[in-house]
Order: C-alpha cells, then structure tokens, then sequence
C-alpha cells in the first residue's frame, strides 16, 4: 500500500459491469437456470426452452431476438412500467412484473402464469465505485442527466474530481471523447467551472429538467445529441455532424417500429465518413454463424 496525491481525478471505470439483480420470491426454489444479462454468453442454450426475460430495454429486446433466433421455444418478458409494445413474433408476449415462481412456473401481476425453464434478469447496472470514499462517490439513477455533476462530468461537491460515460447513452465514444475534451481543457484552466455549489447544482436541476422535459424517445436522443454539441462548441474537439447521428437513431427507432425482426437488415451512412454501409449477405434470422470469416463474406 502506498499513498500519492494528485490535484485532479477522473473516474472513467464505466457504468455497465456491476449488475443489478434483483431477487424475486421463490427464485431459491426455481428448478432452472437464473442469469442476469452480464452472463448471458449463447443463445445455443435456450434452443427449446421458455424462456423468462425480466426488464424492457436493450438487454431484454436483443438477448430475447436472439434466443428467438436460435430456436427457443417461446419468450416471455415481464416488465415494471409497460411493455416495450414490438409486432413480436407468435410465441413472444409480453406480461407484467414477475410476482413469484416455483419450481418450474412464473406467476405475473395480472393473475397469469407461464411454464419456464430458465430466467434472464436484464435489469441493468449499478454505478458502483467500491474504491472511492463517500464524499467522492457518485449516486446517480441510469438516466441521460446524471445526478451531481456539472456539465455531466464535474462532481458538483468537489469539482477536481470529474466523472465521464456515467450517463444513459444513446451516443457513446463521441460523447466519452467530447466529455475528455471537456475536463482536459478544464483542468488546463481553459475552462472556468464555476465556485458556488449552488451554481453548479443548478446545472445539474436545469439538465434533469430538460430530460424530464421530454415525451419519447425521439426527444431524449436529441436531447443528447444537443448535450455533445454543447460539449464541442466549449472545446477544440472535431466538429462531426451531431444532427445527423441524431436522424440517423431517428431512423433506426423508425425501422425497429415498423418490424423488430427485420430492422437489422438495414444499412445506415456514416456521419463521420459518409460512407453507406452495404447490406448484409444474409437476412439476420437466417444468418445463424456469427464467425467473423461468415460476416464479411462477399
């Protein structure tokens, strides 16, 4: 062990590796297997199984099309608030929170029940910095405003200490990038943050605010997308066309609505290169090598 001090520190460690598992009554009881979305590896498992999925985002939509893919038997998935309300496929539907399971039966909010054989949580992460004191540690929900930090990176209560990618994320490396850019230039001195706790909070309530403020998904990808161009216009950061990734999530939430089994076989253009991604040899649900020699073959 040995001490060293510095004037600034960055915590860039992620927030998507610690997960969030909740338990449920008669989880201790459940002949089969519970995993939560982390450990998910291979679709191959489930071939002819039914399958419990728990949660409405990303985790739930992909892992579930996966398995789907490879020949499970039929997808549940319970959710908390309401239902992520895809044209799913016959043996797909969608059911409120798990209530309780037994050994091989899940029971739902709404008096239903389903025979199942394995349970995936995709219930998210939790910001989770076990090496910092309390003082310094960020306590935030997983939304695009994160709780406490000025800007989205300075932590309001010791602003030497910054925190990047802690947001919910529609971009991801340009906003990481633009988000160093930022603190870089503070530290430097190029960028003034403010002295009064006060002030800064008041960024912090102004951005949760506008997040709030937002009715759909449309309006929090361009709230972010106006959260990076905010970012590059205070830095020497390239320029990269912001509104155009923003058309470009339009466009693919578009084609998600319109079938979410084939929303994958669409090719978007590069916003940093303008290059049009060309269509892929084989129509997803059919393309079931996922090898690297399969993908790029001509």
């Amino acid at each position: 062990m040995y001490t060293e001090e510095f004037d600034n520190v960055i915590v860039a460690s992620g927030h998507f590796s610690t997960p969030n598992a909740p338990e449920f009554p008669g989880f201790t009881r459940f002949g089969g297997r519970i995993l939560h979305a982390h450990d998910f590896r291979d679709a191959m498992e489930f071939k002819g199984k039914d399958l419990l999925l728990i949660g409405t985002s990303y985790s739930a939509e992909d892992i579930g099309s996966q398995c789907w893919k490879y020949g499970a038997n039929s997808i549940t998935v319970a959710h908390r608030t309401q239902p992520m309300g895809f044209k799913w496929p016959a043996n797909w539907k969608e059911v409120p929170i798990l209530e309780r399971v037994d050994e091989n039966t899940a029971y739902f909010k709404d008096g239903s029940s389903q025979k199942i054989d394995a349970i995936i949580l995709c219930t998210g992460y939790k910001h989770h910095f076990p090496f910092l004191p309390d003082d310094l540690r960020l306590k935030t929900k997983n939304r695009l405003a994160s709780a406490d930090l000025y800007k989205g990176v300075a932590y309001v209560y010791n602003p030497k200490m910054f925190y990047l990618g802690m947001q919910d994320q529609w971009f991801t490396f340009n906003m990481f990038d633009a988000q160093a850019w930022w603190v870089r230039d503070a530290i430097m001195g190029k960028i003034a943050i403010p002295r009064e706790t006060a002030t800064l909070l008041a960024d912090v309530k102004a951005r949760e605010e506008g997040e709030d403020a937002g009715v759909d998904t449309h309006d929090a990808i361009q709230y972010q997308g106006d959260y990076v161009k905010e970012l590059i216009a205070e830095t020497d950061y390239p320029s990269f066309d912001v509104d155009g990734a923003c058309a470009a999530f339009f466009e693919w939430k578009d084609h998600k609505k319109d079938d979410i089994m084939g929303f994958r076989n669409k090719a978007y253009r590069s916003v940093i290169t303008g290059t049009m991604a060309p269509i892929h040899h084989t129509p997803w649900k059919d393309a079931l090598e996922d090898t690297m020699e399969s993908y790029l073959r001509n």
